[in-house]
């Protein structure tokens, strides 16, 4: 059966896919970077060899993505430099804090036992009250402008740029 499903006929991405991509760079960015500081570490061989494909298909995924950012909605992109490792740890801490709320959202589904889905459910509303305060952290720093596209887009390229030069 032959899809009906009509592509738009539209010069930019649409808004959501545009946020969508920007949470994969931002998420795959960061921890490209942390894999990198960590690979020198990694004495088994076997482990080194899983990092550097790890490391490999971050590369080719934000190389791929980078090619999508020009048709994102914004098309300027705002540079700084930033030498400070703030930014970057303040996003890895974000993002474990986003991936234990996944976590801990699926595991619930996943229980049977009253009293673990209890335990569940506490520590999901910890980890996401710690994505708030997270999340606040860095807005409030700008280091995460939610609500300029334009400077989240340029953020994303940055670091994305920064993690492949490593």
């Amino acid at each position: 059966m032959e899809s009906t499903c009509r592509q738009p006929d539209q010069k930019h991405l649409a808004w959501h896919e545009t946020l969508e991509m920007h949470e994969l760079a931002a998420f795959q960015a960061n921890y490209l970077t942390a894999f990198k500081m960590h690979l020198p570490d990694i004495k088994d061989r076997q482990l080194h060899s899983l990092y550097a494909e790890a490391i490999h298909a971050l590369e080719r995924n934000l190389k791929e993505l980078l090619q999508y950012y020009p048709q994102a909605p914004v098309s300027s992109r705002i540079s700084s430099s930033r030498e400070d490792m703030t930014p970057f740890y303040a996003a890895h801490l974000l993002g474990f804090a986003k991936t234990s709320v996944r976590n801990y959202a699926i595991a619930i589904t996943e229980t049977a036992t009253p009293q673990l889905r209890n335990t569940f459910r506490k520590h999901l509303n910890s980890a996401i009250e710690l994505h708030a305060k997270i999340f606040n952290f860095m807005y409030e720093r700008g280091m995460y402008p939610s609500y300029h596209l334009k400077e989240l887009l340029a953020n994303d390229v940055k670091n994305v740029k920064k993690a492949l030069s490593m």
